[in-house]
């Protein structure tokens, strides 16, 4: 039986001898490259810019992810469907093309649809899954399902044989690939700390659009490339005439700055005297600062009491003290506030905080040391002890695993003092402690004591871990015998508000380990619960 060895006869671009078909190939090559680095290029710069609005929970990336897929999935059954309808190059870079341009308006559009999505679903309580749900379909349903085009395209218009057709199906989506690990690393690696998550978006856009226009002039397709020229010069205005305004407007008071590093979207807002360090979504404050005033109402103030849970306990007792989750200092200018200049290790992995810290919050205290580094490995590699280990890196729902586990606890009591404190600043809901209670179960099987403190003014609770045996009487009998300051207010507020128990359960269920630390499914349930009124 005979061998069929063309598909259809070749559209004219494909016939014109050895030098254009080279051309061709060369030009097809790229934009499968271009495309898929492209693809995985907005679904991460799409994270940053849902970030700000709904955080970056696994909730989020779960829905941010199963819809680029569903998008792409769409492209590849419309692409393979258009490309034997039209077989044509043109055809091709003119979707690329479209693919750019709508990716360069992402940025100008997103604002008004994220604002918009985000207030609608606030009041009617379900919450940041419906919420980012509506902003991801309206805002990269087209660009990347028009990018979804690009490989069955390419495959429809390089197979010329059916002998040749598994090898070039596999090299294309091999290329394809290749660009999806380049989009992988370009945005989170250089574009978004250098330019930004609109400039990448932009970046992003020009590349689809000037590797389209270059294709089509050279395919001589005059009509098109016109078109596209006229959509690029569009994409360039705006990049370079808007003046966006802040990513995401604050939720009271005025933005003094707002950055995007490597690992936050970082915004300072000041209302009246006082400074606030919001980060990424900006439901949870991070630091507060008001040279009028030494407490700040707020979790960081329970830290500096957690002490007199041990027998006898007095100021002259604490003499030094590591913070794993510095940010912008507002614990160790309490703790040196109520303590004096005593030695103070800030432990941040963010080093931009730690610059914000320093020019809007005054963190210029002498005692404090700031460690740019992960925590965990900060303890690991230090030989210090001290009298307080404060974890203040538990915003909901940004908790890392691996600072909740057993395996973590027993490192932080391998650096204590013999009378020396863990102290975990835990969030919460005003009726759902299952985050707490995790972290206090945990604590408990490392440390002899474990207690807790809820925050009055603020849906967190404070859990505390001591490395000798002891009673909690002990804290009222300590506070009570203070003379007035910083130490026996936020001790009084405790006794007065902060519903001090003692944590006692053992459930092996409850305790976290590097093995098994299944946070996210704790923190994700307290979500759905609350967005869903449950």
């Amino acid at each position: 039986m005979p061998v069929t060895t063309t598909t259809e006869p070749l559209k004219a671009e494909q016939q014109e001898g050895p030098p254009r078909q080279r051309l061709f190939n060369w030009l097809l090559l790229t934009i499968v490259f271009v495309g898929g680095l492209s693809s995985i290029g907005i679904e991460l710069t799409a994270s940053r810019l849902l970030g700000p609005y709904f955080g970056d929970s696994t909730i989020i990336w779960a829905n941010l992810i199963g819809l680029t897929m569903l998008y792409l999935s769409i492209g590849y059954y419309f692409g393979g469907r258009v490309a034997d309808r039209w077989p044509s190059a043109t055809v091709l870079y003119c979707i690329t093309a479209a693919a750019g341009f709508a990716t360069g308006l992402i940025p100008f559009v997103s604002r008004p649809i994220l604002e918009r999505s985000l207030v609608a679903f606030q009041h009617l309580a379900v919450g940041a899954f419906y919420g980012s749900l509506l902003g991801v379909i309206l805002l990269f349903a087209v660009p990347v399902t028009l990018l979804g085009f690009v490989s069955p395209f390419a495959i429809r218009l390089r197979v010329l044989s059916v002998r040749s057709a598994g090898n070039t199906a596999g090299s294309l989506y091999a290329l394809s690939t290749l660009g999806s690990i380049a989009g992988s690393f370009l945005p989170v690696l250089v574009l978004i700390p250098w330019v930004g998550t609109y400039k990448t978006f932009y970046t992003l856009s020009l590349l689809l659009l000037l590797t389209s226009l270059l294709a089509l002039t050279l395919l001589r397709a005059r009509g098109p490339a016109l078109g596209v020229l006229v959509l690029t010069a569009v994409v360039v205005a705006v990049a370079v005439f808007w003046k966006a305004s802040a990513v995401r407007p604050p939720e009271y008071g005025e933005i003094v700055h707002e950055e995007e590093s490597q690992y936050n979207y970082i915004q300072v807002v000041r209302q009246g005297t006082t400074y606030y360090l919001s980060l990424n979504e900006g439901h949870a404050v991070h630091s507060v600062y008001d040279p009028n005033r030494q407490l700040a109402g707020g979790p960081w103030d329970y830290f500096m009491v957690a002490p007199y849970f041990n027998p006898d306990t007095s100021p002259s007792d604490v003499r030094s003290m590591a913070l794993i989750g510095l940010a912008a200092g507002t614990i160790p200018k309490q703790f040196t506030a109520a303590y004096g200049p005593i030695a103070i290790d800030g432990v941040e992995i963010d080093p931009a905080i730690v610059k914000v810290g320093r020019q809007y919050f005054d963190m210029n205290e002498p005692n404090l040391n700031v460690v740019v580094q992960d925590g965990r490995y900060f303890l690991t590699t230090t030989d210090r002890q001290y009298d307080l280990i404060g974890i203040d890196a538990y915003h909901q729902p940004y908790i890392p695993f691996h600072l909740t586990t057993q395996e973590f606890f027993q490192e932080v009591r391998d650096h204590l003092t013999p009378n020396g404190v863990a102290v975990v600043n835990a969030g919460r809901t005003a009726t759902d402690f299952r985050l707490v209670d995790v972290i206090a179960s945990t604590m408990k099987s490392v440390f002899p004591n474990v207690y807790i403190i809820d925050v009055g003014r603020y849906t967190n609770s404070i859990v505390i871990g001591t490395n000798q045996p002891t009673d909690i009487d002990n804290f009222e009998r300590n506070i009570d015998r203070l003379p007035p300051g910083l130490i026996r207010t936020v001790g009084e507020v405790s006794l007065e508000t902060g519903n001090i128990r003692e944590w006692t359960s053992t459930d092996p269920k409850q305790v976290f380990t590097d093995d098994w630390a299944p946070v996210e499914r704790v923190v994700d349930l307290i979500i759905i619960d609350t967005a869903t009124g449950r």
